[in-house]
């Protein structure tokens, strides 16, 4: 049997695959979205990590609205439903799939997700049938769906754990109930997709840990921004100049696009490395 050759597209979610989910679930929930951005900033002030916070903040707000206005698990699968994706995405993962085959007929790509944003809202993304695994923070739910605690918080660091699970194929249902097994060593024939084959794509800081893994690991890395957030920019000359990533292009997956140039550029370089290594 021949060698098979997987390569791993991992992408962050908001600004990156669509706008920022979180805000826009908030805005049309009727909430003042400047307003809970900026309590959010006087939490960090007293010592709150990022993500716990902004969960909380919304878990205050369900408990205390009135019943009509609580935050349920439908509400949040219906906005990812909802949500406002970047321009291109319909065609882009299966002309990804076509030219990985074209450049390599015995070669593979899987599609992922690793966000900090909440997993019912992105899960129901309409293009997520196409991801092999989306790791998102989660709420948990009571007997009437309404949100209860929080299950799942992935912050900064705890991006780069679902790097190594990857890597050592913990992925899919089972994986999630042994969140141990990630600290496991594994031969290398049980690497299921090594890190220099991977590609991670996304817009903030967040994502530096897995760039700076990435980066050090041989692994490839792609910076987005949005073109029409020009306030915003100067996060994005941020990465650029402090060298987080290599390429920082625009979020529009459309074909021939300078972020799909770059990601066929990035995968050709790896085939082209696993034909010679």
């Amino acid at each position: 049997m021949r060698e098979r050759k997987r390569l791993a597209l991992i992408f962050d979610f908001d600004d990156t695959l669509a706008d920022d989910s979180t805000s826009s679930f908030l805005a049309q929930l009727g909430l003042d979205v400047q307003k809970f951005w900026r309590d959010h900033k006087r939490r960090l002030d007293l010592g709150w990590d990022p993500i716990p916070a902004y969960l909380d903040m919304m878990l205050e707000y369900s408990r205390g609205s009135e019943k009509k206005h609580r935050i349920t698990q439908k509400k949040l699968a219906d906005w990812g439903k909802k949500i406002k994706v970047r321009p291109g995405l319909e065609q882009f993962f299966s002309r990804v799939q076509k030219n990985v085959k074209d450049l390599d007929s015995r070669a593979t790509v899987e599609f992922f997700i690793i966000s900090s944003g909440i997993g019912e809202i992105i899960s129901n993304f309409r293009f997520s049938k196409h991801f092999k695994e989306i790791w998102a923070s989660d709420f948990a739910y009571d007997k009437d769906g309404a949100i209860c605690g929080i299950k799942n918080v992935i912050s900064f660091t705890d991006k780069t754990r679902f790097i190594f699970q990857i890597q050592k194929g913990l992925i899919g249902k089972m994986a999630r109930t042994r969140p141990f097994e990630v600290n496991k060593k594994v031969s290398e024939s049980e690497i299921h997709i090594p890190l220099d084959h991977m590609i991670f794509v996304g817009d903030g800081y967040t994502d530096v840990p897995c760039f700076s893994l990435l980066e050090k690991s041989k692994g490839l890395t792609v910076g987005v921004y949005d073109r029409d957030a020009r306030d915003r920019w100067g996060k994005s000359w941020g990465l650029l100049s402090e060298k987080r990533v290599t390429q920082m292009v625009a979020a529009d997956f459309k074909k021939h696009s300078g972020l799909d140039d770059a990601i066929q550029f990035n995968i050709e370089a790896i085939l082209r490395r696993m034909r010679y290594s």
